[in-house]
């Protein structure tokens, strides 16, 4: 069975030469990475001592990524302090988000009464003024 911790003993470990987060309810000791990180060291500084899953999700992290994580697990979060009830949409790197199907009116009205517009205006409008 692995170490648990709360999120109040995870904050105290904010330091350069001591840096955890929380991923997934799980507790991660990322010290060593910090100089390796792709996005810089200071992503890992923002997001240390806390529930970092929600930024780590939206970065859209690859499987490789994912992997190295793992080797820096030094235990699970606690159940007081876990977050349950909240979903994150997991987007790895290099995928794109499903767009949605189909699309408002708006997105041909705007662009129809547009033309128009300048149709009106050049054929109807612009000839009179001469």
């Amino acid at each position: 069975m692995s170490a648990t911790y709360s999120l109040e003993e995870v904050s105290k470990h904010q330091s350069k030469d001591d840096l955890w987060m929380v991923i997934h309810n799980k507790v991660y000791d990322v010290t060593s990475f910090i100089q390796e990180h792709p996005g810089g060291e200071e992503v890992l500084f923002d997001e240390s001592g806390k529930d970092a899953t929600e930024a780590f999700e939206d970065i859209g992290h690859s499987d490789e990524a994912r992997e190295i994580l793992e080797k820096f697990f030094v235990g699970e979060l606690d159940e007081k302090s876990r977050v349950t009830n909240k979903e994150y949409s997991t987007l790895r790197a290099g995928e794109l988000p499903e767009e949605k199907k189909g699309g408002s009116i708006l997105r041909v009205l705007v662009p129809a009464i547009a033309v128009a517009g300048v149709l009106i205006y050049k054929f109807i409008l612009a000839p009179q003024k001469h």
